[in-house]
């Protein structure tokens, strides 16, 4: 019997270094033969960073893994970047060392022996000026959500004075409502000249608008509305802004010449920037991926500001859907399949594709109808993940071979799911020795 031989790891980076990050010191480890102290501690000052840098060069270092231990990575990142080290980040998760040996020290030297041997993968991270530009993204998404708390903050105060307004109108800081809601801060108090202000588009009439509008006027609610809407007016303010800097931002990205040969289909997108988005998105990547179903202007934006339109990185799609968290994962043991869920994620991407797969539920479009056979057979949250896999593997050929996405209908999908039924049927009906037979259709 031949006898198992261990085999040995091979050494990949024997120039490597690892970091173990915190906020006030961040410890790094390089191979021992290196230095007479391989484990030092450098202050998270600027120009300890800078020492730190030196150091490793010094140790003549070109591979760096640390820990995306928060935002204190970032600036110790692009620092070592711009000196030339290749520097994988990697997820605090899956470098877990043995139960009872946790500590700084420990934990760098760790990430070092594991990055020497090639056991370690890279975060995807994009360019500098993707990363500028996700960074904005991210700016204007979290203003929206702020603007948005005190748009409940406006609804809350009319609700305590009994001012249902928001029972008749959809949107309160919509054209009407805003109309109304600055006549009531500025003393205005009779119904009737309120309701007058409504838009045509209105579908509630100026009497159901003008009973909503009879409540107890108590200065403390009116004080708490006056602010809310003031500090709305200053998110909105500062949302021109981002937009003005996404504008300049993408007009510096643009590596395609436009052509918008047809119109999109209309669509009212809430938040959206006062720019053509569309147009400037269609310039920096070649194509329209607003014509994919379900993906609107802003969903197109969140997934370019976070991936850029660059898939080199990825090697096929399937491995693009593997990194935005859309797959299905693997968990067998003992020759059993335990657990296919995809693995969690806070990926930002994979949320907007998945809020673009729950927007399909009444589209009349092959999409629309490949989303409403999954909900028939699957729970929704499953459903909604693979839709959202089927936007992220068409977005990846799209960016990829450069062509455009063309809906063929919901009959040619639905005829298409019928033929490819009818074929498993007939396979089955032969091997249990059955033929198929068309019923005729009834005169």
């Amino acid at each position: 019997m031949a006898k198992f031989k261990r085999s040995k790891l091979e050494l990949i980076h024997p120039n490597a270094a690892g970091i173990d990050i915190g906020s006030a010191s961040h410890f790094v480890a390089v191979p021992p033969d290196r230095d007479n102290k391989p484990v030092r501690e450098f202050k998270s000052f600027t120009a300890d960073l800078n020492g730190l840098a030196d150091w490793l060069e010094a140790c003549e270092i070109d591979t760096v893994a640390m820990e995306s231990t928060g935002v204190y990575w970032i600036p110790l990142y692009e620092l070592l970047e711009s000196r030339g080290l290749t520097v994988y980040l990697v997820n605090a998760r899956h470098v877990r060392n043995v139960s009872g040996r946790k500590s700084d020290v420990l934990d760098c030297q760790w990430l070092q022996q594991l990055m020497s041997f090639g056991l370690l993968s890279g975060a995807f991270r994009p360019k500098d000026e993707i990363c500028a530009l996700r960074a904005i993204s991210r700016q204007r998404d979290m203003l929206i959500r702020y603007q948005a708390r005190h748009v409940q903050h406006m609804q809350k105060a009319l609700a305590q004075m009994n001012i249902q307004l928001a029972n008749v109108i959809s949107d309160i800081v919509g054209e009407t409502g805003q109309k109304i809601v600055r006549a009531i801060i500025t003393g205005e108090r009779d119904g009737h000249i309120l309701a007058n202000l409504k838009s045509n588009r209105i579908r509630a009439g100026k009497d159901e608008i003008e009973k909503s509008l009879v409540g107890n006027w108590r200065e403390e609610h009116l004080f708490a509305l006056k602010q809310a809407m003031s500090l709305y007016d200053a998110y909105s303010e500062r949302l021109t802004e981002c937009d003005r800097q996404l504008e300049t931002m993408l007009a510096a990205l643009q590596v395609h010449k436009v052509e918008i040969c047809q119109k999109k289909r209309r669509s009212n997108v809430k938040n959206a920037p006062k720019f053509d988005l569309r147009a400037h998105l269609i310039g920096m990547c070649g194509v329209d991926l607003t014509r994919i179903d379900g993906i609107e202007v802003t969903t197109a934006m969140k997934v370019l500001s976070e991936v850029g339109a660059d898939m080199s990185r990825f090697k096929s799609a399937k491995q693009f859907a593997s990194w935005l968290g859309l797959c299905p994962g693997t968990k067998i043991s003992g020759g059993k399949v335990l657990s296919g869920a995809s693995k969690r994620t806070a990926n930002r991407a994979a949320q907007a594709l998945r809020m673009a797969a729950v927007s399909l539920k009444s589209s009349q479009s092959a999409l629309g109808a490949y989303y409403r056979r999954l909900c028939g057979r699957l729970d929704k949250a499953k459903a909604i993940t693979a839709t959202a896999h089927k936007l992220a593997r068409l977005i990846y050929t799209m960016l990829t071979k450069g062509t455009e996405y063309v809906d063929k209908g919901q009959e040619y999908y639905e005829e298409r799911y019928r033929q490819r039924v009818l074929h498993h049927l007939t396979v089955r009906a032969r091997k249990l020795g059955f033929n198929l037979t068309p019923v005729p259709e009834a005169t």
